[in-house]
């Protein structure tokens, strides 16, 4: 699974362990955790290491997996391609964001909404001009609790597994997919 340091305490609050609680089960001091968590501290590789995969475990493995909901026939566009180009995938596909996407990696995204700003303030003729940064890259393995918390801020989040784009999933894709 793939987890960011900032999400961290998030990711800990959610699932109701302390700080005591994470650094007990990661065998890491909780000063570490607290440090962390403040962002005044970037740990050791073998240390985040210890901390994500105990964050893992607690988050479950019965619950649903980013590849179980995430949709496989994504459409993107390129930094370089027109905004009227843009427009007409959305229209074609009734679709509301996409991701940019340039040699393979995330770049950026673009939505309804940014087009929708960027014609009214006469801003750009290009996606570049416009986009707005990547969504959060996830791995296939990613639970679907971090996933519906991403998308909280985020419009849309993208599968990637060895920097190839597996997927996409929105809300809606979640929402799918809760019994």
């Amino acid at each position: 699974m793939s987890f960011e340091l900032q999400e961290v305490k998030e990711i800990r609050k959610r699932l109701g362990l302390t700080q005591s609680d994470l650094a007990k089960a990661s065998n890491v001091s909780q000063s570490l955790i607290a440090k962390i968590e403040a962002g005044r501290l970037d740990p050791t590789y073998s240390k985040a290491k210890k901390i994500f995969s105990t964050l893992e475990q607690y988050s479950g493995e019965k619950s649903l997996k980013a590849e179980e909901i995430m949709n496989t026939k994504v459409l993107t566009v390129k930094p370089e391609t027109s905004i009227k180009e843009a427009i007409q995938i959305i229209r074609k596909y009734a679709i509301s964001q996409m991701p940019v996407v340039d040699a393979n990696q995330v770049v950026g995204f673009i939505s309804e909404a940014i087009i929708l700003d960027a014609l009214l303030e006469h801003k750009g003729k290009i996606i570049s001009d416009i986009m707005q940064d990547a969504p959060p890259v996830i791995s296939k393995n990613t639970n679907i609790g971090i996933v519906s918390d991403l998308l909280k801020f985020y419009q849309l989040v993208c599968v990637v597994e060895n920097g190839k784009l597996l997927g996409v999933i929105a809300r809606s894709d979640v929402l799918k997919n809760i019994k």
